[in-house]
């Protein structure tokens, strides 16, 4: 950060302000020990209308907040005599309405997910700072214009640590973060969409870890790996004889969900005569086991996934609307990988710590080469594929350094054909009906031209057409 800090030898506690102070001026705090941050921030920020104090202790913040009215406290997570985390609780218990905006410079899943459950407004990265805070700022400083009136911002919460390791740094992520940090405190149902591998799982862990219910089972299951014939038993479980092979009374998914959460993975790919049953338990609680006309509740979260886009599957007449709408409560999608490319050093790091400490192997390290090999690729399979590759890269490593030569992508004709196989079952899924063709050539045409960064002569090269032809495919 240093290396955009303009230094300035004012006092540690100012106001800075463009105009005669009145009544409906917007006040902002900000609290870091770096004397050189304090004095970019309030030059970044000033403006007309805005007063700005500082200070580089936690615990002065609280006293300001005793004496004045604070719209915004923009604060680092590493302060002095306690860190940014409990001086959000703090102020949140003080002052319910300020708003708070934490940053650090690589804030972890727990900080993100915590951080938002405690209240705050936002979870910024330090290097962002320079490109994004002015708008985020405002944008808060907006919000709060609107609730000066009245305060509406909700109580502080306890927050706790999880088990679950997300690893990334990337914006789209953090956002995810932040989601899962406000939705974990409600039994709402979520909907967690995105392409395969992409940690669909890893968000429904999370969100259980992060929830009331974290001290019962997260009970997972997979609808698109059980025949249509068992994945009714599977739900909702049996009695003895209800069918050849049911030698005993057996509890569903739901019986052992109760009190915590079941996690659906693939509904999308969940037979129509099993989503009409899902839909009952959803509306008021209750099924029956197969086999029996015995009545029994669950309280079970329910927490689903797909890969597949639902609301194409809703207009293919594949899945139920009344089910999507009481599933899609709360919508979270996961970007891929592809579209979080700083995440990717991060990941590849540490698959190969954790790969070569489980198997006792001696420290394996990427070069910058390697590393940029990876950023450059485009992970169709996404983290699941990464991590494979890095397994790969291990196994067959000569050497302590892995040079890109040494990294396998897309190596294998059979792991080819199943990501072809993939790619065109994702495609006929989610073109529209009658209109599979024109619809991919169009796709194909708009997605050539923004990995050309919107070169057309480019992207029409990369095709093999003219230019003249490329407008007529881009064109609405």
């Amino acid at each position: 950060m240093r290396g955009f800090f303009v230094p300035n030898q004012s006092n540690l506690l100012f106001s800075c302000q463009a105009m005669t102070e009145q009544e409906n001026d917007q006040t902002i705090l900000i609290v870091d020990q770096e004397i050189e941050f304090l004095d970019w921030a309030t030059k970044h920020l000033a403006a007309k209308g805005l007063k700005i104090l500082r200070t580089d202790q936690a615990d002065k913040a609280i006293k300001i907040l005793e004496k004045t009215r604070v719209d915004l406290v923009l604060t680092a997570l590493d302060l002095q005599p306690f860190d940014g985390m409990e001086l959000l609780g703090k102020i949140k218990a003080q002052s319910p309405s300020t708003l708070v905006i934490l940053i650090a410079g690589f804030p972890t899943t727990g900080q993100v997910i915590e951080a938002t459950q405690r209240g705050a407004h936002d979870v910024m990265r330090k290097e962002s700072l320079p490109f994004e805070l002015r708008s985020v700022v405002e944008s808060a400083m907006q919000l709060a214009d609107d609730r000066r009136s009245a305060d509406t911002s909700a109580p502080a919460q306890q927050a706790f640590d999880g088990r679950v390791k997300i690893i990334g740094v990337s914006r789209p992520l953090q956002d995810v973060f932040k989601i899962v940090g406000r939705v974990a405190r409600s039994d709402a149902p979520v909907l967690i969409s995105g392409e395969s591998g992409s940690g669909k799982e890893l968000i429904a862990k999370a969100i259980h870890e992060y929830s009331p219910r974290r001290l019962k089972e997260l009970i997972p299951i997979n609808c698109g790996a059980i025949p249509e014939n068992l994945l009714e038993s599977e739900l909702f479980g049996h009695e003895k004889g209800s069918f050849t092979g049911a030698i005993a009374r057996r509890a569903g998914r739901f019986e052992q969900a109760d009190g915590g959460t079941l996690f659906l993975d693939e509904i999308g790919d969940m037979p129509l005569s099993i989503q009409v049953k899902l839909l009952r338990v959803l509306q008021d609680g209750t099924f029956s086991r197969v086999g029996s006309n015995e009545t029994i509740s669950s309280d079970a979260r329910i927490i689903t996934a797909t890969h597949k886009d639902l609301a194409a599957e809703v207009a293919a007449g594949r899945f139920r609307e009344d089910l999507y709408y009481r599933l899609n409560v709360v919508d979270v999608r996961i970007p891929p990988l592809r579209d979080r490319k700083e995440d990717i050093p991060l990941l590849a790091e540490y698959f190969l710590q954790r790969i070569t400490h489980k198997n006792g192997m001696a420290r394996i390290r990427l070069s910058q080469e390697a590393v940029t090999a990876l950023q450059s690729y485009q992970w169709p399979g996404n983290v699941r594929e990464l991590e494979n590759t890095i397994a790969r890269a291990c196994a067959l490593a000569s050497s302590s350094v892995l040079l890109p030569g040494d990294i396998p992508l897309a190596s294998s004709p059979i792991l080819s054909k199943f990501k072809i196989d993939d790619a065109i079952d994702r495609i006929i899924h989610s073109a529209p009906s009658g209109n599979v063709i024109p619809w991919v050539i169009s796709q194909l045409a708009q997605r050539t031209v923004a990995m050309a960064d919107n070169d057309l002569k480019q992207a029409a090269i990369n095709l093999g057409i003219s230019q003249e032809e490329l407008k007529k495919l881009l064109a609405p």
